[in-house]
């Protein structure tokens, strides 16, 4: 049987998200000019923005991305080292002459993956982009087909990919959902290298004959821009894949189809912005701190307490003085053996303007399961509850 259980959650509810909410000041909605936006705060997994964020768009550079996923996955997996050199063929070295990012390869080059690693990164460029499409895979189609097929295994639901570099191609598409979970992935599955994604230069061989800075508007500002990458064409506009982290949370966020550079630096400033003060980052309840009870059949208990597994985090939006409404919801009663840990229950909280949040919760101490007496108290009771009805008077 299904339990939805809410009158036990007034300390949660009532006290601590109550006291919350007072500490809060006012969230306005923000209307951004991308044509296309998904803002998503990596510290309590919410979505603060969903603007087209699920469309599959012309991705441009931002689509590098995925090659740079694919290139450390191969790091990770061993079929490459940092040390492990690239040819450069006429096609690659012809992306230069095409037009776009580079970070000048020349046929006569051998370059390593780390310094390719820092030419799309940093240069953005298209050239290295091929270099490695064709080091892991033999050929750029090859290659391209292979990210295609990847993609929805590590959830990106709306990717298909036509080449390695993000050259405008009809097939070549990926929505801002899949760009700033992308984005979250290279943060959270390889630390040891996003740290290249703040990295402002990187001349190769010295042969830049102008700029060869990292275009990421966001990085000299000082607000805690770490990451990703820029991406423009004519068809797509002006795009950007953003991470900022101030204090205690971080921000990843995907935008495009903005008119200029300018405007796109000012946009992502002011997503960043918004993201940061029209939100109050709450902890409503420690780790094992019980929320609520869960009947339990057949057990030494007749009950077991229902915990958080790690500390709760809300994100409270700004000027929300009521509306938190929270609940626990499990099918029970639940069987006798229950294990301290285990999961037996959601906590489902909803905070105006904001995706559902479901939290898991856990049992908050082993339950065994009763003996003789237990089982014959508990077949009585199903007996008179059956036989005659709940108000029959005791024996």
């Amino acid at each position: 049987m299904l339990h939805r259980l809410t009158r036990h959650l007034a300390p949660l509810t009532g006290a601590v998200i109550g006291a919350a909410l007072l500490l809060a000041s006012a969230a306005q909605a923000f209307e951004t000019k991308a044509t296309a936006a998904w803002v998503y705060d990596m510290t309590t997994n919410t979505v603060l923005m969903d603007k087209n964020g699920s469309e599959p768009l012309p991705p441009a550079s931002m689509s590098k991305l995925m090659t740079i996923n694919m290139l450390f996955e191969a790091l990770r997996d061993g079929r490459v080292s940092l040390d492990t050199t690239f040819p450069v063929s006429t096609r690659a070295r012809e992306m230069t002459a095409a037009g776009g990012s580079t970070m000048y390869l020349q046929e006569s080059d051998r370059p390593t993956v780390e310094e390719l690693i820092h030419g799309m990164i940093i240069n953005s460029g298209n050239d290295a982009c091929v270099v490695v499409a064709e080091g892991l895979s033999g050929t750029e189609e090859a290659f391209a087909a292979q990210m295609t097929r990847r993609a929805p295994s590590i959830g990106l639901e709306h990717s298909t990919f036509a080449n390695a570099s993000g050259w405008p191609d009809p097939n070549h598409r990926m929505s801002m959902k899949d760009l700033a979970m992308l984005g979250r992935r290279l943060i959270t599955e390889f630390p040891e290298y996003y740290p290249i994604f703040s990295q402002t230069e990187f001349n190769y061989k010295n042969r830049a004959p102008a700029n060869a800075n990292n275009r990421n508007p966001l990085l000299k500002l000082g607000i805690g821009a770490d990451g990703l990458k820029t991406g423009h064409t004519s068809e797509a506009g002006y795009g950007l894949v953003g991470s900022v982290k101030q204090g205690d949370r971080r921000i990843v966020f995907a935008i495009t189809g903005l008119a200029s550079d300018k405007e796109r630096a000012e946009e992502a400033e002011k997503i960043s912005s918004w993201a940061f003060r029209q939100f109050a980052l709450k902890t409503v309840a420690k780790a094992g701190t019980r929320i609520a009870e869960a009947q339990v059949h057949l057990g030494e208990t007749p009950t077991v307490g229902l915990v958080p597994e790690s500390d709760l985090q809300l994100l409270i939006p700004a000027l929300v003085q009521e509306g938190v409404q929270a609940e626990v919801v499990y099918s029970g009663p639940i069987e006798a053996p229950i294990a301290k840990g285990q999961q037996i229950a959601e906590l489902l909280i909803r905070v105006p303007d904001l995706p559902e949040r479901r939290v898991p919760l856990v049992a908050e101490a082993d339950v065994a399961k009763g003996g003789f007496l237990t089982r014959l108290t508990t077949a009585a009771r199903q007996i008179q509850s059956r036989y005659f009805g709940a108000s029959a008077p005791e024996s």
